[in-house]
């Protein structure tokens, strides 16, 4: 691919110049240019996907975005404004009205040094030869094709195969009053397999997927797309033979990379910066505490070559970096925005995210995951004489203020006298963020980040996370089942 300096990359996508840019700082802060901070998010692509079900192709659809948001922030202010159609007018009259909303006072305060700061340069994280747009389609039907065989050959019992292909790709650029202007471009693939497995009226679902910041060629890596499928038709002939999950309190064992999900909803979005400014988190205020067992570190690193949650930049511009949020159970520091920072007195993390150019940026978690322990995973299985072994988690909730969370589990088993055993269906795991969190007796030396399908959704923003931990065991977890 053609490296386009910042410039070239900006006229070739948007059809504009940095000049045309200085002019709209110009329109949102006036004489206010040393006082206010305005900045200017460019966003164009295109998405693809398909869907294959029922031994053939479903539905296929293409999405295309381009557009532009702008931005001015006086002290604790904010203003945002967006057009849908990027020319230097409409991002100047979007400049006008972000003015407006963020000027209710005519005293402005002083542009906070930390907002000013020199952000350095970005990485280059996820680097490619070839777009995974340009892959024929015909290419990308014939791997479809052979998943559902291959699940199909498995086992007779595997009666459907539901395959989800997606592809995206967008050039962004950052600008802001400061002088500052970045470009990103930014694939992203994912692949997930759903196997529906049926024996008499019994009829049971297994699931398996993948992806990251890359090529359309990492799925042949490895035989990845294989690993997916073969994972999928193995948890739904599995489950085949599960037993309503039991009820009570017990040990809860938690597997290596996905289940990392608790972290990121249970503990993580307690840890983004905005929560914590306004004191509504559980752990708010309590920077220095101990808020975990001290066998728990756990790091939010968005830094991480290709993966799914990773950024060469945020979405203010700052590259990413590794934020140590919790160091042997101590409370370290929050995730934080570039603004969210200032406000705090705090240092940007390069966690400044948005959905699109539609939106503003919040603080947001990228790749979330505990850090590795001492204890070997299959001593940690071996110490329970009852409780629950769980892979995977389909959905969960969790409440910022009090840090209760609610998550389902799929692909789990019973624990007996420290072996796995039958595999069971329907836990839901209850419990308190910080309070498990402290709960943990156990952690594993084999951390994994999980494969890379994780979606964020915060104040109807969705974005691309990872999420990781490595084996770990957590007493004393209610487990809602319907075996009493």
């Amino acid at each position: 691919m053609v490296k386009l300096n910042p410039e070239q990359r900006l006229h070739k996508s948007f059809g504009l110049t940095a000049g045309q840019l200085d002019k709209v700082f110009d329109r949102a802060l006036g004489a206010n240019r040393d006082s206010a901070f305005c900045d200017i998010y460019l966003q164009a692509g295109s998405s693809q996907s398909l869907v294959w079900d029922k031994g053939g192709l479903k539905t296929t659809a293409n999405g295309l975005v381009c557009g532009a948001g702008v931005r001015v922030v006086i002290g604790d202010r904010q203003g945002y404004s967006f057009t849908d159609h990027p020319t230097f007018s409409n991002i100047r009259r979007a400049a006008g009205f972000a003015k407006m909303i963020a000027d209710q006072s005519k005293q402005l305060p002083e542009l906070d040094a930390d907002i000013a700061a020199n952000i350095g340069k970005p990485h280059n994280l996820y680097s490619v030869a070839a777009s995974p747009l340009t892959v024929p389609v015909e290419e990308r039907i014939s791997l479809l094709r052979q998943i559902d065989a291959l699940a199909r050959s498995f086992d007779h019992r595997i009666k459907n195969v539901t395959i989800s292909l997606g592809i995206e790709e967008y050039d962004i650029v950052i600008a802001n009053n400061l002088g500052e202007f970045v470009v990103d471009n930014r694939p992203l693939i994912r692949l997930s397999v759903e196997c529906l497995a049926v024996e008499g009226n019994r009829k049971e679902k297994g699931s398996g997927s993948g992806g990251g910041r890359s090529e359309f060629s990492f799925f042949y890596a490895e035989d990845l797309w294989k690993k997916y499928t073969l994972a999928a038709a193995q948890e739904a002939i599995d489950m085949l033979k599960s037993v309503p999950a039991p009820a009570g309190e017990m040990t809860v064992v938690l597997g290596p990379g996905w289940p990392g999900v608790l972290i990121h909803e249970a503990v993580g979005h307690g840890l983004e910066g905005d929560f914590n400014r306004k004191g509504t988190s559980a752990f708010s205020g309590r920077i220095g505490e101990m808020v975990a067992s001290p066998l728990c570190t756990v790091i939010d690193q968005g830094d991480v070559p290709g993966r799914r949650g990773s950024l060469n930049v945020d979405d203010e511009g700052v590259p990413t970096s590794t934020a140590v949020l919790i160091e042997n159970g101590v409370l370290k520091g929050y995730m934080q925005d570039r603004t969210n920072a200032a406000l705090m007195k705090a240092k940007a993390t390069g966690n400044g995210r948005r959905q699109s150019y539609r939106h503003a940026p919040m603080p947001r978690m990228t790749n979330t995951f505990l850090a590795n322990g001492e204890s070997d995973p299959e001593e940690i299985i071996r110490s329970v004489k009852h409780g629950i072994f769980a892979m995977s988690f389909p959905g969960g909730q969790v409440d910022i203020t009090s840090g209760d969370f609610t998550f389902s589990t799929s692909g789990a088993y019973l624990i007996e006298d420290g072996k796995l055993t039958v595999p069971v269906k329907g836990a839901t795991l209850i419990g308190n963020g910080p309070r498990a969190m402290m709960n943990i007796s156990m952690v594993g030396n084999d951390t994994a980040l999980d494969n890379g399908i994780g979606m964020c959704g915060k104040d109807g923003q969705s974005v691309p996370v990872g999420v990781g931990m490595p084996t770990v065991r957590i007493d004393n977890v209610t487990v809602g089942g319907t075996n009493n």
